[in-house]
């Protein structure tokens, strides 16, 4: 308890910072790599479950306090022990107690004293305050203000649906190798090994509970990967077909690429700004058995990269806020800015640009984000379609909104896409 607190902790005082979770897990990593890995998965999931509950938490802890702690180390183990007397079967002592041992060593001379004080205090309150709590915008949906208005705004009959869905836990979701095998032929493997299951298509498979990769029949030999249901319709709506030159901009981790090249027999070139990232990329296709073209840079600059020969297909999966995948990543609800759309925006715009004179005439082009915020999504395709007159824009497959936007649910993230093809 004592080594989850303490790191979970700085985890979480580092992210209120503006790291990243992912880079703030890592350096906790790194500083104590004698961690075990049920000590790593215990101070995970305080983590992330703190950070998705993170409105609830400052809401409650903001009406305990009697002057406001600006420490960041000493308010956020006020945020996980709440966290844990709230959310966990922890025992409330061992909570406590460790918290208090936890704040000795945070170099505060009130420290020990204050969270022994607040902690006991939410105990004894706790009811009163969760339900006071729950009356506020930011304690009832854990979002900022200005991310609850704008979805408030952009979907008034379903915006609900969508704060809630990001404050759950993600959907673990596989992509059978069509390749390799068939939906109902794995789905039989994973019985044979009691973990289940359900199709959700002739690919995907959404998994009751999550399990280790390690536990997937035949995972090591490319037969199946993990990849969010909305994400495999990127592959699908290109509709690339064998002997086709296809661009996979931006193309790190590379679930898409592999997807792209499990459905044909395709001259793909994958792309991507980070060296490091794309090396995923290469591993990805590695465990696959799957080869591919590929190139550092920078999908707004093709001049860096590109050979002058047109593609027949180009699958544009821009940067993007992310704000569809924010249960997978709690911390993004907390480190976006309202602002940042304007730069993502840009982005976007400058990269659709510079790709669209590398597509063929009568190729196509698909637009995708993993973000909810039309800013980036109808509004971005609508402007590119009025800059570009031989831009013609197609319907979506089937299983697709008209719109395009896929909002999170059970069994997906928050997706959208836009299908272009180039007049002769």
């Amino acid at each position: 308890m004592y080594a989850t607190q303490k790191h979970a902790t700085r985890i979480l005082s580092a992210v209120m910072g503006g790291k990243t979770l992912t880079d703030a897990l890592a350096e906790v990593w790194r500083a104590d790599p004698e961690l075990k890995p049920q000590q790593r998965g215990a101070i995970q999931d305080v983590c992330y479950g703190a950070l998705r509950q993170l409105g609830l938490l400052n809401t409650m802890l903001d009406t305990l306090l009697s002057k406001p702690v600006h420490e960041m180390e000493l308010r956020a183990l006020l945020l996980v022990g709440i966290y844990q007397l709230n959310f966990t079967r922890a025992a409330p002592y061992t909570v406590v107690d460790h918290a208090v041992k936890v704040a000795a060593h945070t170099g505060t001379g009130q420290g020990k004293g204050l969270v022994n004080a607040i902690l006991r205090n939410f105990l004894r309150r706790r009811d009163e305050l969760v339900k006071e709590a729950r009356r506020t915008d930011a304690g009832h949906w854990s979002h900022p203000d200005w991310w609850i208005a704008a979805m408030r705004k952009a979907y008034p009959s379903a915006w609900r649906s969508v704060l809630e869905q990001s404050n759950q836990h993600p959907p673990m979701t596989l992509r059978v190798n069509r390749r390799q095998g068939t939906v109902d032929g794995y789905l039989a493997e994973l019985a044979a090994v009691d973990i289940q299951a359900r199709a959700l298509d002739d690919t995907a498979i959404l998994l009751a509970h999550p399990v280790g990769v390690d536990k997937l029949p035949g995972f090591f030999d490319g037969r199946v990967s993990v990849q969010d249901w909305g994400a495999q319709h990127a592959a699908r709506l290109l509709d690339a077909q064998p002997g086709m030159r296809v661009l996979d901009a931006c193309a790190a981790p590379g679930g898409k690429t592999g997807h792209l090249l499990e459905l044909a027999d395709l001259d793909l070139m994958a792309i991507d700004v980070d060296g490091q990232r794309l090396a995923r990329v290469d591993d990805n296709l590695k465990r696959l058995g799957l080869k591919a073209a590929l190139r550092a840079g920078d999908a707004a600059v093709p001049k860096i990269w590109w050979d002058g020969k047109p593609f027949d297909r180009i699958l544009a999966d821009v940067p993007c806020s992310a704000t569809g995948v924010a249960r997978r990543h709690p911390d993004i609800k907390w480190l976006r800015r309202y602002n940042d759309f304007v730069t993502f925006s840009q982005q976007q715009r400058q990269m659709l640009d510079a790709l669209w004179p590398l597509l063929a005439p009568g190729g196509k082009l698909v637009y995708a984000t993993c973000s909810i915020f039309p800013a980036e999504n109808s509004a971005q395709a609508d402007a590119f379609a009025a800059r570009h007159p031989d831009a013609e824009r197609l319907p979506l497959s089937e299983g697709l909104p008209v719109d395009g936007q896929l909002l999170p649910t059970p069994e997906h993230d928050g997706f959208y896409y836009a299908l272009f093809r180039k007049r002769p």
